[in-house]
């Protein structure tokens, strides 16, 4: 063997020896003592889940997603038990995916009026097979990234939207508090509530309804005072169980829930109904709840995000999650599942950290519908109905409208349009029309243009700064005609300091140029980007220079006054380690030099005695 092939076999041996040795923890410790400290890095990354705390923040939004699901559904003209079916996929299948954590899905009341219209028009079949592809085409979106466009979105109208929503859902929820029902609209709603009362307190039994939603509103409100044990368990479920005593008392006859057998309400699409894909109507229908149930989705998470510290929604992935959980209810035969602000909102104010909370609430709900419909039968409608109002209260905010208009009266104008519209046609509506308002609020902000005139011996000046754009055109055409009319032979444009000057701006200013030199007028125009001449300091120019009385004794640098020549101080180049103090002169601008540095005391009476005109040893 020679002495190579000994050295690799004794390398090899030890590498083997090394693999099957016992590793030195000590080592990697001191490598990675940080690692050592933290086993699990990665857990640390997101909230610690407190599991009692799901499981009661799931029940509240339980509670609070029913009367929801079957509310929606009635408004759509579909049976109850589609809305609890959507409620169940909300939470199962979008609450399970990634993309938001605390956001709450479900049938959404923002497409109440659609999914109405469409069914008029189509019939419930058909229902199923434009919310499939319209789960489908999100995903799309999804994909492609185009989810994140919806995050670009003022606070103003985020707030809008939430006041926008939450104040006709107290009205709405109103009547069921007092076992009646709504007339419709939010409008309806609120011109109808001094009739609702005077029914109310002609009716026992409404009165009864009525004392049961004041309770719970009230339990929701002081609940957070309770002692520690106590509040933990939810106020809405207390609520509920004080209700369902008082629905069990003899006599009391107030209206209770009633769900239906949730099986039986599958309508899962056949070929006829994907045949209707050939009508340009259904291809319509598709696009609008794919732009509507998007929009609404994603503007719903800006504004969840808004409302806590954790997580925030990824964009994209969610957008990707809504369109599953569409593409299951189209199989299903189900309404169309959105983000919805009430649930998403009682879900952040029970505490929940996870989606553990909203993935819950959809078993619960499906759960109760298949195997305990006759405890869901005992719940009365009026204590939903009052956590709602509550809900709706919270959304509303009364305190940031105040508050808004102390911190930003433009901003309190763009959150007022948007509550105002959504109150008076619909969600989306309300939110297109609020980032609209937002988008010329900020662009007249944008536009500050700075103007300044000033007229000399024979010169009529016009400087200008800021964005020059065609929002500020009427105040820069009063400029140019009042330089026009000041009668001098010449003017001066400066728009140097300009940061943005849009065509409208320049082609006004160019076109006044032209006109005027026209007119035999000396005009010069300096646009953005063009170097001027540093204008000459007043009053710094120094004294007459006289003859130095003797060149072999010239002054100490801190003394010599005199300017360099005009070649040397052109050949000069600056100091690179030094920000210019003036913009760099054009060709024929010239150069003047100043010297700052601090004379002597005594300076001026030793020039005196040694340098002025006329001394002896001249």
């Amino acid at each position: 063997m020679s002495g190579a092939h000994a050295t690799r076999t004794r390398g090899a041996r030890d590498r083997d020896t090394r693999a099957l040795a016992p590793r030195d923890r000590t080592a990697d410790t001191a490598r990675a003592p940080s690692a050592a400290k933290d086993p699990k890095p990665d857990l640390a990354k997101g909230p610690k889940p407190d599991l009692a705390t799901e499981i009661t923040a799931s029940l509240v939004v339980f509670l609070v997603a029913l009367p929801l699901c079957i509310g929606v559904a009635v408004a759509s003209g579909v049976p109850a038990e589609l809305g609890i079916i959507s409620g169940v996929i909300g939470g199962l299948v979008v609450g399970a995916a990634r993309g938001s954590t605390l956001q709450v899905s479900g049938p959404a009341a923002g497409l109440a009026a659609l999914v109405a219209e469409t069914v008029l028009e189509h019939g419930v079949a058909m229902l199923g097979v434009i919310v499939l592809f319209s789960g489908l085409l999100q995903i799309v979106l999804g994909l492609v990234k185009l989810g994140r466009f919806f995050q670009a979105i003022s606070l103003a109208v985020v707030q809008g939207m939430l006041a926008g929503i939450g104040l006709p859902l107290m009205f709405s929820q109103a009547y069921p508090a007092m076992d009646a029902k709504a007339p419709g609209t939010p409008i309806e709603n609120m011109a109808g509530i001094p009739g609702l009362l005077a029914d109310t307190f002609a009716d026992p039994q409404a009165l009864i309804a009525a004392g049961l939603g004041v309770v719970t509103v009230v339990l929701s409100i002081l609940w957070k005072k309770a002692p520690g044990p106590v509040k933990r368990i939810p106020a809405a479920l207390v609520a509920v169980g004080i209700g369902i005593a008082v629905a069990a008392i003899p006599g009391v006859g107030i209206r209770t829930l009633q769900v239906g057998n949730l099986l039986a309400s599958v309508d899962v699409p056949g070929p006829e109904q994907f045949a209707g894909l050939a009508d340009a109507g259904i291809i319509t229908a598709i696009l609008t709840f794919t732009v509507i149930a998007s929009a609404e989705s994603l503007f719903t998470a800006a504004a969840v995000d808004r409302m806590h510290d954790g997580p925030r929604t990824r964009y994209n992935p969610e957008l990707i999650a809504q369109g599953a959980g569409n593409t299951v209810a189209g199989l299903l035969g189900a309404l169309p599942v959105t983000a919805v602000v009430a649930r998403s909102s009682a879900n952040v104010q029970a505490g929940a950290k996870t989606r553990l909370s909203r993935t819950l609430h959809g078993l619960w709900l499906l759960a109760f519908a298949l195997l305990l419909p006759q405890v869901l039968a005992l719940i009365p409608i009026s204590v939903l109905a009052g956590v709602l109002i509550h809900s709706g209260w919270k959304l509303f905010a009364p305190e940031e409208f105040p508050k808004m208009w102390r911190q930003d009266r433009g901003e309190f104008a763009v959150m007022t349009v948007t509550t105002v519209v959504i109150v008076a046609t619909a969600l989306l509506e309300g939110v297109l029309i609020g980032l609209a308002a937002g988008i010329v609020l900020a662009a007249i902000r944008m536009s500050q243009t700075v103007i300044r005139q000033h007229l000399e011996e024979d010169t009529a000046k016009v400087v200008m700064a800021g964005n020059a754009t065609f929002l500020r055109l009427p105040q820069v055409i009063e400029a140019l005609e009042s330089a026009a009319q000041s009668g001098r032979p010449r003017i001066r444009l400066d728009l140097t300091g300009v940061t943005h000057l849009d065509h409208a701006c320049r082609s006004q200013v160019e076109q006044f140029t032209t006109q005027q030199r026209g007119k035999g007028l000396r005009v010069e125009l300096l646009l953005p980007g063009t170097t001027s001449p540093p204008p000459p300091a007043p009053d710094l120019a120094p004294p007459p220079r006289h003859p130095h009385p003797d060149p072999d004794r010239p002054l100490p640098p801190e003394q010599d006054w005199r300017p360099p020549p005009p070649e040397t101080a052109r050949a000069t180049p600056p100091d690179p380690g030094r920000p210019p103090t003036t913009p760099t002169p054009g060709p024929t601008a010239e150069w003047f030099y100043l010297d700052t540095t601090p004379m002597p005391d005594d300076f001026a009476q030793r020039y005196a005695e040694e340098y002025a005109p006329g001394h002896a040893g001249r």
